[in-house]
């Protein structure tokens, strides 16, 4: 086929099909039709029979009236005209949206899109990690109810644990993770700590810088007030720490157990499932929580060794932990309180008259390690207030808290201040309000204090200094040590409040338990900027377990305190021999033997210069650690100590000194952090 084209002078082609030919059309071009047309000037009305505006106008266009063929109605002008131009279309209806999902699709949803979110190479574990956060946290959103079988469902599927329903399920910590996302910034600081923390998927997110602008009343005074001059008479104060009563202890059930919490009848050995390769002794074994029969030894035996038998203590600090390291869906509240009730009460009978200044540990409440904040509002902030009441009530009853502590700690998570009528005022913290373990301290992790544990500290403080009085701070989670226990935006900031801020002249010490060893930590000005002799400020006591879980023997410890100072003038720790106790099952006329360990002044102070009522101060224990980085014997003998001289004890040599000496030097887990070496004890 082909075609014959003209063009015309307007360059258009005009064509008419005249004839065929064979396989091919031929054009032709018709002459007459013109190259060009004048269309007229007014619009051809006669094409619509009515208009909406005279369409014979130049001023705008014509709007005829149009009426639709089908549904018979006339399209209104408002949807044509110029003027009057809608933003959005209110006549039709919106698309439809799909139907709302039960909970059990948002469920299923949620699981398919977290399988989808770690399947995916194109991000990085921790940006999966968070973004699954974000999937979990719109179903605690929209179906709390479904939040434990979330968690259920992603523990089994990737195999978090080998007991997922006793971890996560509804009567444990199933609707605390389901609280927790729906609150935390999962996409941003929270979610990357909590990925850091639980699952190993991000890194450690950086600590906050502080903003201390208007925290503090007034500024650190300058000069500081003359320090109180010693009285050379000394009180007497029992430490006490990390006692874990077991209710449940089995003597006889297997000691070496392979699962769970041993001496339990429920534990076993894999090896011999059915017969105890080391049965329990009844006064308690190595990776067992602390029997009957070993609580009342070690509270029998303090007054005699101590000195105490007719006068008992100025008074007793017990830096907490009460339970056994039951797993989760074997806690209740009724074991929790009966721990504090026992406990308590023989502390009353067996120690003399003198007060016991308590404060709460992770194992003294339940679930362990929960503290939830006052500011998440409602049943929610106040869903631990059972705990306060019944401890509270419990230390009123021992006559051991002021009427004027009673309410402030049954309404701020069992945290008090008494005023002691020698002066000195004691300072009691619920110190899960900043463990790492706790849940809930990953909803707004970045601020140093969601809880306002730190601006009840400070208040109390600044009372203290406008009074000129002395202060001992007690809690069970230490603030600093190796960096792994704490986290560090809440320590960051008590270290600025125990140092820079009201270090030296207010506070005189600060007393921790929870690691079940025999440590301190040491305090620096400026924030550990610079650490010498000379900015060393405070020393914090890490009090030796009454448990000996694990490995570790049974102890405590007394000091001897400055009565106008209250600075530590000598500390001496007594200890029981863990081993010998399986000896004991065969009689009834012994039990434990508990023996003086050691002098804190004598065994650290021989090579240090210092005067000999001169406190164990800050300053005095920096020259402690110079002289453990020159003298091996020193470390060594920090080491077994720190252990309790347990026989299991194991050397601590070449990076493990370094790291034990920054640890000490470390009172934030910020500052460990930051400058210790791996543990590699």
């Amino acid at each position: 086929m082909s075609l014959k084209f003209r063009y015309l002078s307007l360059g258009l082609v005009t064509l008419t099909w005249s004839h065929y030919q064979g396989s091919e059309f031929v054009a032709a071009v018709d002459s007459t039709i013109p190259s060009s047309y004048a269309v007229q000037g007014v619009f051809p009305t006669s094409l619509y029979s009515h208009y909406y505006n005279n369409p014979t106008a130049t001023s705008e266009q014509p709007q005829p009236v149009i009426s639709d063929p089908v549904t018979h109605e006339i399209f209104p002008f408002s949807l044509t005209g110029p003027n009057n131009i809608p933003q959005y279309d209110t006549v039709d209806p919106p698309n439809p949206l799909p139907p709302k999902a039960s909970s059990q699709k948002l469920l299923q949803q949620a699981v398919a899109q977290i399988k989808s979110i770690t399947a995916n190479p194109m991000f990085s574990t921790c940006a999966q990690c968070q973004a699954s956060l974000e999937v979990a946290k719109f179903l605690a959103l929209a179906a709390p109810e479904q939040g434990t079988n979330l968690a259920l469902t992603l523990c089994e599927y990737f195999n978090y644990s080998s007991s997922c329903e006793e971890s996560y399920g509804p009567l444990v910590k199933g609707p605390i993770l389901t609280q927790v996302v729906s609150f935390a910034d999962v996409g941003g600081y929270d979610g990357q700590s909590i990925c850091s923390q639980f699952l190993g998927l991000c890194p450690a997110p950086v600590t906050t810088t502080l903003n201390l602008t208007g925290w503090f009343a007034k500024p650190k005074p300058n000069p500081l007030p003359p320090p109180k001059q010693p009285s050379g008479q000394l009180l007497k104060v029992l430490h006490l720490s990390d006692l874990h009563i077991d209710p449940r202890y089995a003597n006889g059930a297997e000691a070496n157990c392979t699962t769970g919490l041993c001496c339990r009848e429920n534990a076993y050995n894999s090896l011999s499932p059915q017969t105890p390769l080391v049965p329990a002794p009844r006064y308690g074994s190595f990776l067992c929580d602390s029997p009957y029969s070993l609580i009342t030894s070690v509270l029998e035996a303090i007054p005699p060794l101590t000195g105490t038998e007719s006068t008992g203590f100025n008074f007793t600090m017990f830096t907490g932990d009460l339970l056994a390291h039951d797993p989760d869906n074997q806690q209740s509240r009724a074991l929790n309180e009966y721990a504090e009730v026992v406990l308590y009460d023989l502390f009353k009978r067996m120690l003399g008259p003198g007060p016991v200044y308590a404060t709460l540990g992770n194992h003294g409440t339940c679930l362990p390690d929960l503290a939830s904040p006052l500011s998440l509002g409602g049943a929610l902030g106040q869903q631990f207030s059972w705990l306060y009441d019944h401890i509270t009530a419990l230390w009123e009853q021992e006559g051991w808290l002021p009427e004027a502590s009673v309410e402030f700690s049954r309404a701020h998570y069992a945290a008090y201040m008494v005023k002691r009528a020698d002066g000195l005022r004691v300072i009691s913290l619920d110190t899960n309000l900043w463990i790492a373990s706790n849940y809930f301290n990953y909803i707004n992790s970045s601020e140093p204090d969601v809880s306002g544990i730190l601006r009840f500290l400070t208040d109390e403080l600044q009372d203290a200094e406008d009074a000129g009085d002395r202060v001992w701070i007690i809690g069970h989670v230490v603030s600093g040590w190796d960096g792994t226990i704490s986290l560090p935006n809440p320590t960051n900031l008590s270290d600025i409040l125990s140092v820079d801020r009201f270090s030296p002249h207010v506070i005189a010490n600060i007393f921790w338990g929870h690691t079940h060893q025999d440590q301190l930590s040491i305090f620096y000005a400026n924030n550990g900027t610079n650490m010498s002799a000379e900015t060393a400020q405070m020393v914090s006591w890490i009090g030796p377990s009454v448990t000996p879980l694990s490995n570790l023997n049974s102890g405590f410890r007394v000091y001897e305190v400055d009565s106008a100072t209250f600075e530590v003038i000598e500390a001496y720790t007594w200890i029981s021999y863990v081993n010998d106790y399986p000896a004991l099952d065969s009689q009834t006329q012994f039990g434990p033997i508990f023996e003086f360990e050691y002098s804190t002044r004598e065994t650290y102070g021989g090579n240090i210069t210092w005067g000999a009522t001169d406190p164990l101060n800050a300053t005095w224990w920096h020259l402690v650690t110079e002289q453990m980085e020159v003298d091996p014997t020193l470390m060594q003998a920090f080491n077994l100590y720190q252990e309790k001289s347990s026989i299991l004890t194991t050397p601590c040599t070449g990076e493990c000194i370094n790291a034990t000496i920054c640890y000490i030097r470390s009172g934030s887990a910020s500052i460990a952090n930051q400058n210790c070496v791996p543990d590699l004890q």
